[in-house]
């Protein structure tokens, strides 16, 4: 009867579906920044397994992944060997991961009002999320409200 038991799980198992693991971010961020921690919380409603490391200058950071300052926002982070600059939605960061296009990253420059961690009660700015490309080229990814 064991034998019988065990086949039964095992089948059991092999036709569950496969769950895919939820994807990793790391978020390079400073200490004090508010609006970054509501934008790791947004990941993290989207199922992403993020990791957060307070640094003191961020823009460090996207200097590094060699993001250009024309770009900046106040916060970097690195999923699936890309970059991502600001505010970026998290819809837009798994788009990324899943047509892996040639690039550093994505980008929302600034901080634009409405944008994910920028929230504010009636009030939005139209922004563009960019595709920064190897060359420092910058096109549009996606836009917001336009």
């Amino acid at each position: 009867m064991q034998r019988r038991a065990f086949l039964v799980v095992s089948l059991a198992t092999l036709a569950m579906p496969a769950r895919a693991a939820a994807p990793s971010i790391e978020v390079y961020k400073a200490a004090t920044c508010s609006c970054c921690a509501l934008w790791v919380s947004h990941l993290r409603t989207n199922g992403f397994d993020t990791h957060v490391i307070d640094v003191p200058r961020p823009a460090e950071m996207r200097r590094r992944a060699g993001l250009p300052d024309a770009v900046g926002s106040c916060h970097t982070a690195f999923a699936g060997g890309y970059a991502i600059e600001g505010h970026v939605p998290a819809r837009e960061i798994k788009r990324l991961l899943a047509e892996r296009p040639d690039a550093i990253g994505l980008a929302v420059p600034d901080m634009p009002v409405g944008s994910p961690g920028m929230e504010r009660r009636g009030r939005f700015e139209p922004y563009d999320v960019l595709l920064v490309g190897r060359d420092g080229k910058r096109t549009v990814f996606a836009s917001y409200g336009k």
